[in-house]
């Protein structure tokens, strides 16, 4: 939805709540008028119900707002001595409706001095979880999401296992487009396996996909810098789920609901960028990684049909699986550790794995011939930027068709030569927002912008900060992954530089004197 199609359902909202409640507002000794005047009337009603007007700053937060609401309409109803369990019921199954009954079929009065106590334990008990899911929505939303890495792409800089905490506001906090989802997680409920959001999965301009929000985005601490970490939603993504998706089923989702990925933003806005043997060079000179990045490639070393002693396959971390029948061994290692595993006295050779310049390989962006690109021998290419202006022409529109149609909203025709842009010949085209280029450390097993192309700055989610924990994601059950627990790693930064310090002593000592205050705080009570 546009933002004026928004302000017609919001006009549509307060219609209806004018029409639900201006008795009400009579009976509790307000005016009718102020029953339809937009945010001042849920002010009022803040203060007919007796709840902090801060409450009415909830209402305006998607997905937070659809706690909210029921929480107000049952308020109301109690207000008006309607506090039986099946008002609450009704005002909910009713999506608040049950408040025109009792505005028109009833003659309740208001009660003013009532209790805003739960009457039962229960009660309490669900009043207290409701606003622990609010506030905990809150942080998830706008401020800290947890996060865990699925993939070794980032590998010995973040490792599979790891569980980090990712920033919103360093760059900032994107307002939830899905108007209709569930709480705190993703796109699927866990434990059941359904889409934790509405949408229509095969029509993308069906009527539940056109309810979603417009892109906005809170302000920023900061931009991406070239070679931030950075997690953003997967551009590609058309999975029926994030996890374990091996159905083959394909489905719409809206750009808060794709899968999250976390990779290295090797190339920013307006940079020109290209992959020489490996090696990303931009604007021309090879990139300088910081300290804590560990590029890695595929390395064949050759021993003549000797075998690694157990210390030399600990140390260069050779996996199961690695050595082919010949004794050829194909490692994942660093230039460093190709360095120091040639110098072993059984290694005749160590070379790395590379697709030559001008070997195409279908499945690199921009997926064409014209451009005899691999994943090891890449572009040069540009990296849009915002309000930047491109030629547009039958060499250069695979490389910006999907921004123009996909990602920027354009209606965009080919006819031969001839490009046409919302119905209009165009020669040129003008970004709308910036773009990013996204790639793993591990260079050769991974599924990054090689593959799929620019990553839009809508698509961005936030900056990981923090890992707060750690642990073998392979071992095969719970125990073995407590046992598997990589102490070292336990709330460390993922930027900076030098080796990684842990912090676990801190939140250690954080917790233990939050436990002993509020151990002293209950015995002073009591």
């Amino acid at each position: 939805m546009t933002f004026t199609e928004w302000f017609i359902v919001f006009v549509i909202i307060q219609v209806i709540h004018f029409l639900g409640t201006w008795k009400l507002y009579v009976r509790a000794g307000r005016k009718a008028w102020e029953a339809a005047v937009p945010v001042y009337n849920a002010v009022v009603l803040m203060q007919i119900i007796r709840r902090p007007k801060w409450w009415v700053i909830l209402l305006f937060f998607p997905i937070v707002n659809l706690l909210m609401f029921p929480i107000i309409w049952v308020e109301t109803c109690r207000s008006f001595g309607f506090n039986q369990r099946k008002d609450t019921i009704l005002a909910i199954v009713t999506l608040g409706l049950y408040i025109y009954y009792i505005n028109y079929a009833t003659e309740a009065t208001y009660i003013e001095n009532r209790s805003l106590q739960p009457r039962t334990a229960l009660g309490e008990w669900v009043s207290s979880i409701a606003f622990a899911i609010i506030a905990a929505t809150l942080v998830h939303t706008y401020f800290m999401q947890p996060y865990t890495i699925p993939t070794s792409s980032l590998e010995k800089t973040l490792l599979v296992g790891d569980y980090l905490f990712v920033s919103k506001f360093h760059y900032g906090a994107r307002v939830p487009m899905t108007t209709v989802s569930a709480p705190m997680v993703h796109d699927t409920i866990p434990g059941l396996g359904l889409k934790s959001f509405m949408s229509d999965d095969k029509n993308k301009e069906g009527l539940l996909n056109k309810l979603t929000l417009p892109y906005m985005r809170l302000p920023g601490l900061q931009k991406i810098k070239r070679n931030d970490i950075v997690v953003f939603s997967w551009p590609a993504d058309s999975l029926a789920s994030m996890w374990g998706d091996t159905s083959g089923k394909h489905t719409y989702k809206p750009i808060d609901k794709r899968t999250n990925y976390v990779k290295r933003s090797v190339g920013i806005p307006g940079d020109s960028l290209e992959v020489r043997d490996g090696y990303v060079f931009i604007n021309g000179q090879q990139t300088v990684l910081p300290d804590r990045a560990k590029p890695q490639w595929i390395h064949l070393v050759e021993t003549g049909g000797e075998k690694f002693a157990p210390g030399a396959i600990q140390k260069y971390n050779i996996r199961e699986g690695s050595v082919t029948k010949d004794g050829k061994y194909y490692l994942n290692l660093t230039d460093d550790e190709a360095a120091a595993i040639a110098k072993d006295p059984i290694v005749k050779s160590v070379k790395k794995q590379l697709q030559p310049k001008g070997h195409y390989n279908k499945a690199v962006f921009p997926h064409d011939p014209r451009y005899a690109w691999s994943s090891d021998n890449f572009g040069p290419i540009y990296i849009p930027k915002k309000g930047a202006t491109v030629t547009l022409n039958a060499a250069t529109i695979p490389f910006y068709e999907q921004i123009i149609r996909r990602y920027e909203n354009n209606d965009l025709t080919i006819f031969g030569d001839d490009i046409y842009i919302n119905g209009k010949k165009a020669n040129t085209y003008t970004f709308k927002q910036d773009y990013y280029w996204m790639m793993g450390d591990n260079r050769q097993n991974s599924l990054d912008a090689r593959n799929w192309g620019y990553v839009p700055f809508d698509h961005v989610v936030g900056k990981p900060v923090m890992i707060w924990l750690s642990w073998d994601a392979k071992a095969p059950n719970f125990m073995a992954k407590l046992q598997s627990i990589r102490w070292d790693r336990m709330f460390t930064t993922v930027g900076g530089s030098g080796k990684p310090v842990s912090y676990l002593w801190v939140v250690i000592l954080l917790i233990l004197g939050y436990t002993i205050f509020s151990f002293n705080k209950g015995r002073k009570k009591e």
